[in-house]
């Protein structure tokens, strides 16, 4: 893909304000390009000077300048004649390119406001003798350069880590010639690679072992594939490039896989990089066409494992002296009495909830401004989270991401004896440039709880407009670490982008984006997460009109239960985090409650089950629950949910996950699945509360049983998106306003009612 913009005013000249310029360039590039400008730029100020470090055809860097005008893009390539060429051929006047190593300094020191390194670093140990410390010495000259504050992406390949695997491959997609590239068997491409890999090694250090594994031993296997027992990374490195027939000798000289996930955040944390991401990737088209039904992955226990992530996102952000890279949980501390847990017994079930109580009302606040068409957020980036990195207790990630523990997030202030406008006026009065003069109005927004099936937290939010605001403020010691982030301005769509490749995991952020540009009437652009296709028309499903499931009569189901009785689902627990800088120095510790499960691990699944009625309408189910955290807010214990589920500690991975939630929504509501998607990136829910971490979920209907034990309310998904306000359920909230843009609803949305 090569784009020629030859002349400065044709660049001048496009509309960038309505969003259709952008959409219109990511629809012309890969998944990959796709997930990798969404990420970079979710993490960016979209303006200083950013380096594209070993930027081949220079693609990527031209991308990144045509979508970011006020951002200065440098591509750097080893190769002069590439360089020459992108020069020729990729003009914007925010974009040139330079010959240099990536791997030794190309800019001044402190410089550089980002650095980016695309699926280039494995070059850097592939041709220094598959030395993997040569990645690390090269990110330690490019974090020299950096700015204080500056950012690092590093999107490359990932080692899995020790162990070993079965894995199965076919041998009937050809000739059991291995000489013959292109039509040779992936079974016996498989085993010339076993002899190959590494090429550039003498001949007697080439390949690595594996061995032939009886049929009858695991799992079945499907005809005509054959099974190898290899080690881990070895049967990555192979599935990772397979189908490179074409370029097969340059790429067995390459060793893909350098780093585990762990390294790579261990070489940031040295190199004074505090982690703001650390996320797999998997290419949704690879999985589709390269994976699925031509490779299978088992352990030696026989349980079905994972396709391998196509990449790794990992962004660092350099660190001022004096401030910490990493927070960790350290030792039990004593109660402080801020969260109470309580305990309810559903009259009807008998089933008794545990419900951990936050005290007053979180108010989060969500300034805004219009530049050109566009509107812009200010949130704060790089606030500090400890309890997302406390320790896993046994929860292993569906997806591998692990939490970063410095976030972007919305201000938020808790609402005490004074009215909201005024405590929302106090709290941006602390802010340079956002003074009384430049608040132009407020207008409420929704109120919403973030995790009611386990606390009991009411948030409201509020839109302030505001003058526009051009530059960054640090903000002050209010964190109890050595920073507490700073605001910064993002454009909405693009927050709304970074959220559904995994780079935005705030999820109150999200939902105050969404309605602030449904209220303003502006597009929130394209999807970029997985397509969701509906092919099936169920029957046995009959349409609701929203008002009339609202107009249920209301409902009372709990009243209070003794410690005694719960079945301990839930606990509080206390413990100090401490903050540690690049030397493993322990700069601050402070003592935070957090709320925990006691037998489950963090992670829970949200579904969005949808379906496409006679009419051509999506629908959406609902479930219309009683919860105890409902009755607490209002009175009345009624509210409508999504269907959701913590996951015990066994199920993790995203299979097993997506295989668990659609047992569930058979086994509860009689819904059988036909397709499942992801619906965007994961999120946390309530992070200064609970390490909870949220996969959202697209289900089809294919049918639904008659009499199901709880049937689905199913109503018209862009009625949902419509009367959002009645939706207190923060999970229903995410997964409505995700589906409805997936699936294109939002643009005709906007400006709705609220």
């Amino acid at each position: 893909m090569v784009f020629r913009v030859p002349m400065r005013d044709r660049y001048d000249s496009q509309d960038r304000g309505d969003g259709h310029a952008y959409d219109r360039y990511l629809r012309q590039m890969d998944a990959s390009m796709r997930q990798k400008v969404a990420l970079t730029a979710a993490h960016l100020l979209c303006e200083g000077e950013l380096a594209d470090m070993g930027m081949g055809s220079g693609t990527g860097s031209h991308a990144l300048a045509l979508l970011y005008p006020e951002l200065q893009v440098v591509g750097v390539d080893v190769n002069p004649v590439m360089v020459e060429r992108a020069t020729s051929e990729l003009v914007l006047p925010n974009l040139r390119f330079i010959t240099g190593d990536i791997a030794k300094p190309c800019f001044e020191a402190g410089s550089i406001e980002a650095v980016v390194d695309s699926s280039v670093l494995h070059h850097v140990t592939s041709f220094n003798g598959y030395d993997r410390a040569a990645a690390a010495r090269a990110m330690g000259v490019q974090v020299q350069q950096l700015a204080d504050g500056g950012i690092l992406v590093v999107r490359d390949f990932l080692d899995p880590g020790p162990g070993r695997v079965w894995l199965d491959l076919p041998m009937n997609d050809g000739s059991s010639d291995a000489d013959d590239l292109a039509g040779c068997s992936t079974a016996a491409l498989f085993e010339r690679f076993a002899r190959e890999f590494r090429s550039l090694l003498p001949e007697g250090e080439r390949g690595f072992a594996y061995g032939l594994v009886d049929g009858s031993l695991g799992p079945p296997q499907t005809p005509g594939f054959r099974r190898y027992e290899v080690a881990h990374v070895h049967a990555v490195e192979f599935v990772l490039r397979k189908d490179y027939r074409d370029s097969w000798e340059l790429e067995a000289q390459e060793e893909y896989c350098y780093a585990t996930q762990a390294e790579f955040e261990a070489t940031c944390a040295r190199l004074g990089l505090r982690v703001l991401a650390s996320t797999p990737l998997r290419n949704p088209w690879i999985v589709a066409n390269r994976f699925q039904g031509k490779v299978q992955l088992w352990s030696l226990s026989g349980e079905a494992l994972d396709f391998p992530a196509t990449n790794v996102v990992v962004v660092g952000q350099k660190v001022r002296a004096g401030e910490g890279v990493a927070l960790e949980e350290g030792p039990v501390h004593a109660p402080l009495g801020y969260l109470r847990l309580t305990h309810w017994r559903n009259v009807t079930t008998g089933v008794v909830h545990d419900l951990a109580c936050r005290p007053y009302t979180t108010v989060d606040v969500l300034p805004w401004f219009r530049r050109g068409g566009s509107a812009y957020v200010l949130a704060r980036r790089g606030y500090p989270r400890p309890i997302l990195g406390c320790a896993r207790r046994g929860t292993e990630p569906i997806d591998g991401a692990l939490p970063a523990t410095y976030v972007t997030e919305p201000l938020n202030v808790q609402q005490h004896d004074r009215p909201i406008g005024q405590t929302v006026e106090e709290l941006l009065a602390g802010f340079p440039d956002i003074g009384a003069e430049a608040l132009l109005g407020f207008e409420s927004g929704s109120t919403y709880y973030p995790s009611p099936g386990g606390i009991q937290e009411a948030v409201e939010s509020m839109l302030v407009e505001v003058t526009p605001v051009s530059t960054q403020f640090r903000l002050g010691p209010a964190s109890g670490f050595s920073t507490s982030g700073e605001l910064r301005a993002i454009e909405a769509r693009q927050l709304l982008r970074a959220a559904q490749v995994g780079g935005l995991p705030d999820a109150r952020l999200e939902l105050n984006t969404y309605d602030l540009l449904l209220r303003l009437g502006i597009d929130p652009g394209d999807w970029i997460g997985d397509a969701l296709a509906l092919s099936h028309t169920p029957r046995g499903i009959d349409p609701l009109v929203l008002a009339a499931v609202l107009a249920r009569p209301h409902r009372r189901a709990f009243r209070a239960a003794s410690r005694e009785e719960s079945s301990g689902f839930l606990e509080v627990a206390c413990a100090q985090f401490v903050e540690r800088d690049a030397a493993r120095n322990e700069l601050h510790r402070r003592a935070l409650e957090l709320v925990l499960p006691s037998g489950h691990s963090f992670n829970t699944v949200a579904v969005a089950v949808l379906a496409r009625g006679s009419d051509g309408r999506v629908l959406c189910g609902v479930d219309d629950a009683d919860l105890p955290a409902a009755q607490g807010a209002l009175g009345n214990s009624e509210l409508l949910v999504s269907p959701a589920w913590r996951l015990p500690r066994e199920v993790w991975g995203i299979e097993r996950s997506r295989r668990f939630a659609c047992e569930r929504l058979l086994g509860e509501y009689g819904v059988e699945a036909a397709s499942v998607w992801e619906l965007g990136g994961r999120y946390h829910p309530s992070p200064g509360l609970t390490p909870e971490v949220v996969y959202p979920l697209a289900v089809e209907v294919r049918d639904v049983d008659e009499n199901p034990e709880r049937a689905l309310r199913f109503v018209p998904l862009d009625e949902l998106v419509r009367e959002r306000h009645s939706l207190r359920d923060g999970h229903l909230r995410i997964v409505t306003m995700r589906a409805a843009h997936a699936l294109g609803l939002l643009a005709n949305a906007t400006g709705s009612s609220q």
